[in-house]
């Protein structure tokens, strides 16, 4: 038993060895922080990440504790990323990946190259996140969105939120809509700029205002353009969740779910909604065992056996390349 619990953590820790040694051999520029600073120190970083993955995997085995440590890491990652992006702001260009200064908001993901008429690292990181793990940007890799977890509290409510699939699908269009014209009409950047501060600054707003009071991400389920692309690309990706037929309709999973993918209408029709970023803390308030992964034809024990490995490998990584 003690051997089988030191499985996934070995995984993890050897997938994300393998990722950023990738990244420290084949890329010119240093990607890996410490590598900046020291010849050879990369390699120190990334053996440190790749034992943090383990250790996290580790702790995520048991489904019980699936929300508080996906919090807790969650909160870790965008720490990480604000932290290296103010060092950098106040003069330490090494902390920027590029050197270069993107406006932090996940907005521009979508935004900006449109209007730049060019993808962006950013844009080829979050597209590879969709095909290897589907939704798990939603619920382990957006620097903005740990801060809708924080705010959203403990447990849920059972308040389901009205009109969600019309407003995400709105705020989504005029996104791109206004972005295209921006380029259209030439708009300056720094005008550009100040519009997608603007569009941040709401979404605080709406974490603050509604977030907290309703006890769901509402910035991320309805208000967020890039969770909106994931709701509706996810699905390139073979990661599904599914509710047995040992499921008592007892209801208590939707204390779980803060993306209100677990309403009574979704338990009823045996899956989660289209927001789900399959996460798992649901599985933490399923006594009866009947919230599932579904990969293929694989048990559903090894489906999230195999979720969990590629999507904290992800993570352990994306910290160690958390920068713009």
């Amino acid at each position: 038993m003690t051997e089988k619990k030191f499985r996934l953590p070995l995984a993890v820790f050897t997938l994300t060895f393998v990722l950023l040694a990738f990244v420290q051999l084949m890329i010119p520029r240093p990607m890996i922080l410490a590598e900046r600073f020291i010849n050879g120190g990369g390699w120190a970083e990334i053996l440190l990440i790749s034992i943090y993955g383990a250790f996290v995997i580790y702790k995520m085995q048991d489904p019980v504790n699936v929300p508080k440590w996906r919090k807790i890491t969650w909160t870790i990652f965008s720490i990480v990323f604000f932290t290296q992006l103010f060092i950098g702001l106040v003069g330490y260009d090494k902390f920027l990946m590029t050197g270069k200064l993107h406006l932090p908001i996940p907005m521009m993901i979508i935004g900006g190259p449109l209007y730049r008429g060019q993808l962006s690292v950013m844009t080829i990181l979050f597209i590879s996140t969709v095909v290897l793990t589907g939704p798990a940007w939603c619920s382990q890799l957006c620097y903005f969105g740990a801060f809708d977890n924080i705010a959203s509290g403990g447990k849920t409510s059972r308040e389901i939120l009205k009109y969600k699939g019309a407003i995400k699908s709105t705020i989504l269009l005029l996104v791109i809509t206004m972005a295209l014209v921006l380029r259209w009409l030439n708009v300056p950047g720094i005008i550009s700029t100040y519009i997608a501060l603007a569009f941040g600054i709401t979404g605080i707003i709406i974490m603050i205002l509604f977030s907290m009071k309703s006890k769901k991400m509402v910035h991320c389920v309805m208000y967020c353009p890039v969770g909106t692309v994931v709701n509706l690309f996810k699905h390139i990706n073979p990661f599904r969740m599914y509710i047995d037929k040992s499921c008592t309709l007892c209801m208590n999973c939707t204390k779980f779910c803060k993306y209100d993918a677990l309403n009574p209408i979704d338990i009823k029709n045996s899956k989660p909604s289209i927001t789900c970023t399959l996460c798992g803390d649901c599985l933490a308030g399923c006594h009866h065992n009947s919230i599932k992964y579904k990969y293929f034809s694989l048990r559903p024990e090894l489906a999230r056996n195999l979720y969990l490995i590629l999507t904290i490998s992800l993570h352990a990584s994306c910290i160690a390349l958390a920068r713009i």
